[in-house]
C-alpha cells in the first residue's frame, strides 16, 4: 500500500483499530477470566481469534492495520510508535499463549491417560519428571496471560494518547456511538479519560459528528438517536439542535405516506 493512499484513508484506518482493539481485548479478557475459574485457555478460541497467512483472524488483522496507520507517517508522535510496537507484541505473545493452550488441552490428557497404563510403572523413573511439563505448560499460560493483559491495560492508555487527533473523525465518532457498550466494556474506568481526550471536555462532539455521518450514509433514525443525546448533553448547543433537525426531517421524508382515505 503506498502511503499517499494510506494517508488518504486515515480515517478508516484509525476507525478499524479502534474497533478490532476492543473486540480483540474482549475476546482476550473473556479468555483470561476463563483461565481465572478453571486454569485453561480455549485453543479453538485463540485458533479463531489469530488466524493464519491465508485466512487471517481479528487479531492478525488489528497487527496489519495498526502496521498500516503507525509506520506512515515518519513525524507521528510516538504515542503511535508504541501503540504499533504494543499490538505487535500481543499478537506474538498471543501466537505462544495459542500453542501453549494446545499442548494443555490435548497433550495433557493424553500423559495422563499413559500414566493410567499397567506398564507405566515399568517407566515411572523416566515419567514422572516428564509430568512436570504439564505444570510448567500451565506456569507458562499463567506468565503469558498477565504479561498480554499488562499490555493491554498500556495500549488502552496508549489509545487515549493517540486518538486526541481524531477529534473530527466522523467514521470513529459513528464507531463510539454503535459499539458503546463494547467501548466502555473494554475501557472499563478510563471509558471517560478516552471520550475526553477525543473531544476535549465536550462529550456531545461525538454524539453530533455520529449524527452527521448517519445522515450521509441514510440513516436518519440512527442519526436521531445520537443527535437527541448530544442535544441531552448539552441543550444549549446549536449544532446538535440542527444536526437533530436534519435528522428528523430526513426521517420524515422517508417514512411511507399515510394513505388517505375519502
Amino acid at each position: 500500500m503506498s502511503r499517499r493512499w494510506i494517508e488518504a484513508n486515515k480515517n478508516e484506518f484509525a476507525r478499524d483499530v479502534m474497533r478490532d482493539f476492543c473486540m480483540a481485548a474482549k475476546e482476550l479478557e473473556d479468555q483470561f477470566a476463563r483461565f481465572d475459574e478453571n486454569g485453561a485457555v480455549s485453543f479453538a478460541a485463540m485458533r479463531d481469534l489469530l488466524g493464519n497467512m491465508m485466512n487471517k483472524g481479528l487479531l492478525w488483522r488489528l497487527k496489519d492495520t495498526a502496521h498500516h496507520l503507525f509506520r506512515t507517517n515518519p513525524d507521528d508522535h510516538v504515542a503511535a510508535r508504541m501503540l504499533d510496537w504494543a499490538i505487535g507484541y500481543i499478537f506474538h505473545e498471543c501466537i505462544k499463549l495459542k500453542e501453549d493452550a494446545y499442548q494443555q488441552q490435548h497433550y495433557a490428557p493424553m500423559f495422563r491417560a499413559l500414566k493410567r497404563q499397567d506398564q507405566y510403572e515399568d517407566l515411572q523413573e523416566l515419567g514422572d519428571p516428564l509430568s512436570q511439563v504439564l505444570l510448567q505448560t500451565r506456569e507458562s499460560i499463567e506468565r503469558e496471560v498477565r504479561r498480554i493483559s499488562f499490555i493491554l491495560e498500556q495500549s488502552r492508555e496508549l489509545i487515549c494518547r493517540y486518538y486526541a487527533r481524531h477529534g473530527e473523525n466522523r467514521l470513529l465518532a459513528r464507531l463510539l456511538f454503535d459499539k458503546n457498550d463494547l467501548v466502555r466494556s473494554v475501557f472499563k474506568d478510563q471509558y471517560d479519560a478516552l471520550i475526553s481526550s477525543i473531544y476535549q471536555d465536550v462529550p456531545e462532539r461525538m454524539y453530533i459528528q455520529a449524527a452527521e455521518g448517519l445522515i450521509e450514509c441514510g440513516r436518519p433514525e440512527e442519526a436521531s438517536r445520537a443527535a437527541h443525546e448530544g442535544v441531552r448533553l448539552n441543550p444549549a448547543c446549536k449544532r446538535a439542535k440542527a444536526v437533530l433537525a436534519e435528522a428528523e426531517a430526513q426521517l420524515q421524508s422517508t417514512s411511507p405516506r399515510r394513505v388517505m382515505v375519502s
